[in-house]
């Protein structure tokens, strides 16, 4: 098989690299000649001589809306020219114009775009007015886009109810739930200090992008003013964040602990002992099965697709996200059981090793190669 990939990056990154990232493995494992379109390609991966890197440069261009732009023309013209060359062709959303055998869809931005908690509802300035533009532009390109596709491939069944709301059929929707690296994360014990954390104390984690509002840690924030024996590591990039000062404000800076951008975010999960996760819009959360694996218990909101995956058992999924009192409970609960929190950890690692990354890769070849065989 000929297989051609579009995707930004092709790395161990967010949800859609790390996708295509496990999917060129497999499909170089059995052996197929894969073309990837992309601004980035995992080193390891660009090793192999039946992988032939098309690099898309967008580098140049000021805003992540113009970078979209770019990425998504450029990546069309070159498939215009060579679109004969490939048995299936494989996209994410709206990341080309060129139509596709296969779009694999990771975030529904006309979801996000109704969602009442929209940047563009809350920030009357230019900053919600770009906000409004991104999404708006975003969702009309990417309807456009998974109506072309052959197969539509969602990353739960959240999100395939979703694309059933753009008017995709349902028997076009394949989902394909996302994976974990289950040898990267998992269970153990790591040094609190060595990792500029507080010992003889019961830490929650918090972790995701903390200069916007979706991911939802100012609810945590105020929720944690009503649980003063927990404490809380955050893990974002703080550049932007409004979160620092709001948690002086509330009078929570000697419990709230910003770590910033960490890359052994593995490490982080194994020194705490709850994870806290009650974001506003998450088509599914690969960092809730991430602390699942990690042996953690979670705590979440339905409004994550990862919730599919969560039982009574293993956490607590909330039905609203803006419930401060009802996530303070939640939070409480688990700080101060012990026990609860070792058998939800327990019952967490053993779901999630149903969902590696390996098996994940394994169901998009074979949807690949079904989508390659003569009709």
């Amino acid at each position: 098989m000929k297989l051609c990939i579009v995707s930004r990056k092709v790395v161990k990154g967010d949800g859609q690299s790390r996708v295509n990232y496990e999917i060129v493995r497999e499909a170089l494992r059995r052996g197929h000649q894969v073309t990837v379109l992309a601004s980035g390609v995992a080193p390891e991966l660009r090793s192999s001589d039946r992988l032939t890197w098309v690099e898309v440069r967008v580098d140049r261009w000021p805003t992540e809306l113009l970078k979209g732009m770019a990425f998504s023309w450029q990546s069309a013209s070159w498939l215009q020219q060579h679109r004969q060359d490939f048995d299936v062709i494989k996209v994410n959303g709206a990341n080309t114009v060129s139509p596709a055998d296969a779009n694999a869809i990771h975030f529904v931005h006309s979801s996000w775009l109704r969602s009442p908690v929209h940047p563009s509802r809350s920030q009357r300035n230019l900053a919600g007015a770009y906000q409004w533009l991104y999404t708006a532009l975003n969702a009309y390109w990417e309807k456009k886009a998974l109506s072309q596709a052959k197969v539509v491939v969602a990353v739960s069944d959240r999100v395939k109810q979703q694309a059933i709301a753009l008017g995709i059929p349902a028997e076009r929707i394949r989902t394909i739930l996302n994976g974990v690296d289950l040898q990267e994360f998992a269970p153990g014990l790591a040094s609190r200090p060595q990792l500029g954390l507080p010992e003889a104390v019961t830490l929650a984690l918090f972790a995701g992008d903390i200069r916007s509002s979706r991911k939802n840690l100012d609810t945590v924030l105020y929720a944690l003013t009503e649980v003063p024996q927990l404490h809380l590591v955050v893990v974002g990039d703080r550049s932007g964040s409004p979160y620092p000062e709001l948690a002086a404000k509330l009078g929570l800076s000697d419990r709230v602990h910003f770590l910033g951008y960490r890359p052994d975010i593995s490490e982080i999960m194994k020194a705490v002992d709850l994870f806290v996760f009650p974001s506003r819009y998450e088509p599914f959360g690969m960092v809730v099965s991430e602390a699942m694996a990690s042996g953690l218990p979670v705590i979440i909101t339905a409004t994550a697709g990862a919730a599919e995956i969560v039982t009574p058992e293993c956490g607590l999924v909330l039905p609203e996200s803006e419930d401060a009192g009802a996530l303070a409970a939640a939070m409480r609960t688990l700080a101060n059981n012990k026990e609860m929190r070792i058998e939800m950890g327990r019952v967490g690692r053993l779901i999630v090793e149903g969902h590696s990354w390996e098996s994940k890769a394994q169901n998009y070849l074979d949807l690949l190669e079904e989508l390659a065989r003569p009709s």
